[in-house]
């Protein structure tokens, strides 16, 4: 029997499973992620706490599942697409591991939208100008880290940076795939799948700390001698470049035709639409991000909540004050609750607003609470927030003539029913879940299959793997209210509630 192992490094924790060659996930074990603040709107992770939680995982997993580690065929894993971590000439990181939930670039992006011409919109597809973009952090990398500026080599995704540690490679060999590198938002060529030498020029990028482009089914190299001691596994086992894990969701869903949607239910809330290519009006009236996909010729359009999940776990941790079996007593009290949660609104912007606009100083805040609002209320506003904000994803799609009329749920928000019905509600449309939730993790074992040569096409293998699970249809009742509530919503964030939280600010302490 042959076996793989894969992984996915995420905001909140580090997934690592092992498969059989029959798409059977004989063992996995989850590690949560370490998330740090040191200032207000930064945020730092540890590149390195995502490697021990990677050897971890494979250890516990040969051991929970019996597996001979000689009949491990490849690893393959995925990462966050937004956030990179700098490296030493050896390989390893010398600065934090900084992520999309990250703000402390707002400053550099008002500049860099002032000064510099948005030359990418043609080759990247994209318009938008955020803080939470990579090359942003790169930017800051090179102008305040000061062992960034005396040691620094190269610049990484968490995903690409584990899997060239378990080979040992130098900096000079660091990587990134296609559809990880489109995760950078801007500075590549998308239709090219390459850096964009122009763009970085503009940034003020050197593209000698930019890492070479591979394809996600390439080989990287092998398991060295120090991680077969860390992770249990022999010496020389194939590493596989894998791809982000936004792309890996997707292609776990099995969305690889134009105008197949998806909703990439983690940490942070991911609405997407596969496409055939660049769609300028989307790209020019609307603020989606343009992305490439794991396989040849595929692309797609994402909206994102950046604190989407984040906001679930955020009420059940630090207002609720519970451990995660509470989760399940929250779906119940909120499950009494009719749609609209007895108009309470929570607006989720717990990671900050927009980088520009109205709603830059936009924070995350309760409104319409009386005596009487009760968990449940709470709970249930939180995920009407998220969909709101999707539905205005949707409906910009489909005034620029994306029509999706169907949309597939997968990753852990997919568990959530009550949350799975509101979105069908809200959207209008009918969600389906899948029977395996693990997208991501499923796509990086089919992709090391490919790599090793063990089946002869990733596509193919793919749509045989993917099983539909429950549906939600929209009950019409609801989705009545929720335009209306919708319509009161939109125009709370771009008449009411700007000023507010731009006076807000002046109460927080410097």
């Amino acid at each position: 029997m042959k076996f793989y192992v894969g992984f996915d490094c995420g905001t909140q924790s580090t997934k690592t499973v092992i498969y059989s060659e029959e798409m059977e996930c004989v063992a996995e074990h989850i590690i949560p992620s370490k998330i740090e603040s040191p200032a207000a709107n930064w945020v730092d992770m540890d590149a390195d706490h995502y490697l021990r939680s990677v050897r971890q995982g494979i250890r516990q997993c040969l051991k929970t599942s019996g597996v001979n580690p000689a009949d491990v065929r490849a690893i393959c894993g995925d990462g966050v697409i937004c956030g990179i971590v700098g490296i030493g000439p050896d390989g390893k990181a010398i600065t934090p591991y900084i992520t999309y939930l990250d703000g402390r670039t707002i400053d550099d992006v008002k500049w860099v939208s002032e000064h510099v011409k948005p030359i990418w919109i043609e080759e990247c597809g994209n318009s938008a100008m955020e803080s939470w973009f990579p090359p942003m952090f790169a930017r800051w990398f090179l102008k305040n880290s000061e062992p960034f500026k005396k040691n620094g080599v190269k610049v990484m995704n968490n995903g690409p940076y584990i899997l060239s540690r378990l080979a040992n490679l130098p900096a000079e060999e660091a990587f990134t795939d296609w559809a990880t590198m489109s995760g950078w938002v801007i500075g590549f060529d998308a239709v090219n799948k390459r850096w964009s030498e122009r763009q970085m020029k503009a940034l003020d990028i050197p593209m000698k700390i930019l890492p070479k482009i591979v394809k996600p089914w390439d080989i990287i190299g092998h398991l060295c001698e120090e991680e077969a001691k860390n992770t249990g596994l022999p010496a020389g086992v194939p590493i596989v470049a894998g791809a982000g894990d936004t792309m890996q969701s997707i292609l776990g869903c099995g969305l690889v035709k134009p105008g197949m949607s998806a909703d990439v239910a983690g940490t942070a809330a991911m609405f997407a639409v596969v496409t055939d290519g660049i769609n300028d009006s989307l790209t020019r009236k609307t603020n989606l991000i343009f992305n490439t996909g794991t396989l040849t010729d595929t692309y797609m359009y994402w909206g994102i909540i950046r604190a989407g999940g984040l906001s679930l776990r955020w009420f059940k941790d630090n207002v609720c004050d519970k451990a995660d079996d509470y989760y399940a007593e929250l779906q119940k009290k909120a499950e009494r609750i009719p749609a609209g949660a007895n108009g309470t609104l929570f607006l989720p912007y717990l990671t900050g607003g927009e980088t520009s606009g109205d709603l830059q100083h936009a924070s995350g805040c309760f409104l319409n609470m009386t005596t009487n609002t009760e968990q449940g209320e709470l709970w249930r506003a939180v995920m009407e927030s998220i969909a709101y904000e999707y539905l205005m994803i949707v409906d910009s799609l489909r005034e620029n003539g994306v029509k999706p009329d169907s949309l597939v749920i997968t990753e852990g928000g997919s568990k959530n029913d009550l949350w799975n019905q509101i979105k069908a509600d809200m959207l209008d449309i009918n969600v389906t879940t899948m029977k395996s939730t693990e997208g991501a993790v499923r796509a990086d074992i089919t992709v090391a299959m490919y790599a090793v040569g063990d089946i002869p096409d990733i596509e193919r293998a793919v749509k045989r793997q993917v099983s539909a699970g429950k549906v939600y249809t929209p009950n019409k009742e609801n989705t009545e209210y929720y335009r209306r509530a919708y319509t009161i919503q939109r125009k709370l964030l771009n008449e009411t509630m700007p000023a507010s939280f731009n006076l807000i600010t002046e109460l927080q302490r410097k």
